[in-house]
């Protein structure tokens, strides 16, 4: 019972909360956080499933928010029932909700249980998924450059 209370600790907090403080800096350029780590429970086959989050976000009028909210975002929305495709979406959201940027753009990598010591057991694969906003959904070309750059090191 306390395990599945840790797992599920996410469950009645909203991501966006995480985002408690605000900063104003003259910037019109992307911010990035890559290698987020994170560990969530596939609702489908109440495995896990872990990997890397990855942020970017173009800010609006310069308003910005501290690093480690970005991580404690992924933190909450994670340790809930969970599929990678709505974790990656409500990641982007609760940037979305709490500082208006001009553009979002959330990478995921994970291994899923289900795929690796279940089934199919391919050890080794990986999903990625991908939620653009704003501006990154918009524009192709900023869209690539940002995937570039959270993709590669």
């Amino acid at each position: 019972a306390r395990m599945w209370t840790e797992l599920s600790c996410g469950l009645n907090v909203d991501p966006a909360s995480q985002i408690t403080c605000q900063f104003y800096e003259e910037t019109s350029a992307a911010i990035l956080v890559r290698d987020i780590d994170f560990s969530s429970t596939c609702e489908h086959h109440m495995l896990p499933f872990s990997g890397k989050v990855h942020i970017a976000y173009l800010p609006r009028d310069g308003r910005i928010t501290g690093l480690s909210k970005l991580a404690r975002v992924v933190e909450v929305a994670s340790k809930r029932l969970q599929v990678q495709e709505r974790l990656t979406a409500q990641v982007a959201q609760a940037l979305i909700d709490k500082l208006d940027p001009l553009g979002v753009l959330v990478m995921i990598r994970a291994e899923h249980s289900c795929m690796t010591v279940r089934g199919i057991k391919k050890s080794g694969s990986s999903t990625v998924t991908l939620d653009s906003r704003g501006c990154y959904k918009q524009n192709d070309t900023l869209r690539a450059e940002i995937v570039n750059l959270l993709s590669h090191p």
